[in-house]
């Protein structure tokens, strides 16, 4: 057989995987779509407390109502003027593209939006199913394929970022974190996938920098496996190095105004994000592709650490300030009152004392994940695709245990390894059948799913709890506080300022044309500490503030769990009065609302 008929087979072996696994992928999406369809896609009508989807709703319908590409102002939050938000545009073009499309076609701009918020989350929920699967192939081989799409599928449903509705850009992020492992696992078989990795590898980080940490992981572990063993590495080096380089290079230009390229911002894709992506990228591909930079091993680790050196050189002499915390600047009160409060925020320890049923969700598959990694590296015979699915699950772990939202890529990353995990007892099972074999397949299977960890935990909860009673830290909160049909009167209403606690400020913005001051973003620091000096302190306070900054309208709903915090924290505030019924002269309240979830006082001309 020649060497050109042997590549020919390749390729259309390579094609017809590439074929199966989307055609997987495609099932598994449809059958997600098909349980939210027959659920009646409740997030279209309740976005369940998450502001983040329904801002970002908010962005795209100012971006289609013509708001400057560069931008960013949220002109309805905050002080009058608005503030500047830290997403980046990347994420808004295509959910405001299948709009634009939807209502071209329609005519209906509600439609469209709906038929946006069903099908964003669903195409990226297949792309990462389809990166999922390609990377438990290249890491297991095929027998991995079946459990991925089973435990993978049900690892995605279960952490909820894909679901109808979820236009915030956690799912984007992590679609592509995958997407460039996946690359990087079959690198040395497609010549093109280094650089694509690259690609993805810079666009997540352009995207939001909570991937901060797995591009950098990502980055390093490309390095290191180059240093230490240059067959097969180097161009793989170069060409991601080429593209996470040239792709950071287009992103800034494309989305950073020429006015603010000397700006640096530790939040978002800025000056500082694509400097360092630029030398770090180009300095990889320049080690990789200069002979005496790499010729032995001691000079490509001598060559790869002098980069590092000036890598962190750059950032502790140019960009010092992003090397603290990235909440070490909020103001006191609103870590109190605000981001101390956010479930994703919150820790592993905070976790396990508040909800134990959600740790062993959320922690189980991960943990198992590294033990089954662990094993690996002491059997002996470690690989390259071992190192890069170990170092991403490490550090997303580390991550998840500072603040639960990196349990998100722990999950994902974890799939991989149990399907590798089950797809060896299920060769077991088949080749030698036995009680044995066959329960540990069975057990592989079920230790390998999320929600069977959080059933059981739950169960356990209850039966320890005093006469079984369920407990859980949202007790007395008012689910209907964020519905959609709760927003209906405030929506016919004049547009005016409205006063409201943080939790109801983007779903007044996106069912009405309102303005308010509180929103639950680290930018928004004046507008928030405003509405906190209104309705923590005295009622004459709140009506100083209320007549200087034109408010029209003071919200309540009473079973919201920041008004209650806010009312316990300050029991002779102006909103813990609300709350018990004491309205000052200077509202009225309005007749419709009265009983409702959603209470509404309008402002009283001074007299």
């Amino acid at each position: 057989m020649t060497t050109a008929h042997t590549a020919m087979l390749s390729r259309d072996g390579a094609r017809a995987s590439w074929r199966a696994d989307l055609m997987l992928a495609l099932l598994a999406t449809l059958g997600v779509l098909v349980v939210n369809a027959c659920a009646g896609f409740p997030a279209l009508t309740n976005a369940g407390g998450d502001n983040d989807n329904l801002l970002r709703l908010v962005e795209v319908r100012d971006l289609l109502a013509g708001q400057g590409w560069f931008d960013l102002h949220q002109y309805r939050m905050g002080l009058e003027g608005g503030f500047v938000m830290h997403w980046s545009r990347l994420v808004d073009v295509p959910i405001a593209a299948i709009v634009l499309a939807v209502s071209s076609l329609t005519g209906n701009m509600t439609l469209a939006e709906n038929v946006a918020q069903v099908a964003w989350p669903a195409l990226l929920f297949g792309l990462t199913m389809v990166f999922i699967i390609r990377a438990a192939r290249s890491f297991a081989g095929d027998g991995a394929v079946l459990p991925a799409v089973i435990v993978g599928a049900a690892a995605l449903y279960f952490i909820g970022i894909f679901e109808p509705g979820a236009l915030d850009h956690h799912n984007v992020q992590l679609m592509l974190t995958v997407a460039s492992l996946s690359f990087l696992l079959e690198a040395r078989m497609r010549r093109p996938a280094a650089f694509l990795a690259g690609l993805c590898a810079a666009l997540t980080l352009a995207v939001g920098m909570e991937t901060a940490p797995y591009v950098a992981t990502i980055g390093v572990c490309v390095a290191t496996l180059f240093a230490f063993d240059v067959s097969g590495e180097r161009l793989i080096a170069r060409d991601f190095g080429l593209g996470f380089a040239g792709v950071a290079a287009l992103v800034f230009v494309a989305t950073i105004p020429l006015s603010a390229w000397g700006q640096a911002q530790c939040d978002a894709f800025s000056t500082m994000q694509f400097v360092v992506a630029a030398l770090a990228g180009t300095g990889l591909a320049a080690i990789a592709s200069i002979e005496a930079a790499g010729r032995t091993r001691g000079q490509r680790l001598l060559s790869v650490g002098v980069l590092a050196l000036v890598l962190g050189a750059v950032l502790l002499l140019l960009f010092p300030q992003c090397l603290a915390s990235p909440y070490a600047g909020l103001d006191p009160r609103l870590k109190t009152l605000w981001l101390d409060h956010i479930d994703e925020a919150q820790s592993l320890f905070q976790l396990a004392a508040h909800d134990p049923a959600e740790l062993a969700a959320r922690y189980a598959t991960p943990l198992v994940a590294l033990v089954l990694m662990a094993l690996r590296l002491r059997r002996g015979g470690w690989r390259r695709q071992d190192s890069l699915v170990a170092m991403l699950l490490v550090v997303a772990f580390l991550v998840s245990v500072w603040q639960v939202r990196g349990s998100t890529f722990s999950i994902a990353f974890a799939v991989i390894p149990l399907s590798a995990w089950i797809a060896k007892w299920r060769r077991r099972a088949e080749t030698s059948p036995s009680r044995s074999s066959v329960l540990r397949m069975a057990a592989a299977w079920l230790i390998s799913v999320n929600s069977i960890w959080s059933g059981a935990a739950q169960a356990a909860s209850a039966a320890l709890a005093t006469g079984g009673a369920k407990i859980t830290s949202d007790a007395g909160v008012d689910p209907s506080c964020q519905a959609k049909a709760t927003f209906a009167t405030l929506g016919r209403l004049p547009d005016t300022t409205v006063l409201a606690v943080s939790n109801l400020g983007s779903p007044i913005l996106v069912y009405s044309r309102h303005r308010v001051f509180a929103g639950p973003y680290h930018r928004n620091v004046a507008g928030d500490l405003l509405a906190l000096d209104a309705f923590l302190g005295s009622e004459a306070q709140a009506r100083s503030i209320v007549g200087d900054h034109h408010v029209g309208l003071v919200a309540l709903c009473r079973g919201n769990s920041e008004s209650q915090l806010l009312a316990f924290t300050a029991p002779d505030g102006f909103l813990a009065g609300l709350m018990r019924g004491n309205v000052p002269e200077w509202l009225e309240p309005i007749a419709e609302t009265r009983g409702a979830s959603l209470e509404l006082y309008r402002v009283r001309p001074k007299g």
